[in-house]
């Protein structure tokens, strides 16, 4: 019997010198606390990269000749890109002519408190008018798709 109580006695020994059970988080945490870190920095990435289109005063990239006519009706400024020949064969009433070779040295003369729709003949050069505006700290400001050719075709007004 001596020797039984001899062997529990060293049983009880082992197990009372065997560490306590490990939670999840303390097994694993030279690894969770740089997971979390990283899953921290891709949430943050993905907010700055998804949000920049949403912050305040942006317009789509790009709108419909409907949408633009709305825009024109609620007052936004018209800017016409077209060369003067193109202008004088019809154009938008109130729209400002400034042709697109010009447009990057005369951004001082548009509103950049005011929402701003870039126009040309089909869309085209509307596009890189809105991106020099874009690029020139303009936030407020789009291009009109199908141009001023798609704004006549729908029975919109021109001069």
């Amino acid at each position: 019997m001596a020797s039984k109580t001899k062997t529990q006695a060293q049983q009880a020994h082992r197990r009372s010198r065997r560490p306590a059970k490990q939670s999840f988080f303390q097994k694993n945490a030279k690894w969770l606390i740089p997971g979390v870190g990283v899953l921290l920095l891709v949430i943050i990435g993905a907010v700055v990269l998804l949000g920049d289109d949403s912050k305040s005063g942006s317009l789509d990239r790009e709108i419909s000749v409907k949408e633009a006519a709305e825009m024109r009706d609620d007052g936004a400024f018209i800017l016409d890109v077209r060369e003067p020949s193109e202008w004088d064969e019809f154009h938008i009433p109130g729209a400002t002519l400034i042709p697109l070779g010009q447009l990057a040295s005369r951004v001082d003369e548009l509103p950049k408190d005011q929402d701003i729709v870039v126009v040309c003949r089909s869309g085209n050069r509307s596009q890189e008018g809105r991106d020099i505006l874009l690029d020139a700290g303009f936030d407020k400001v789009t291009s009109m798709a199908g141009g001023v050719t798609e704004w006549r075709s729908a029975g919109y007004p021109i001069e």
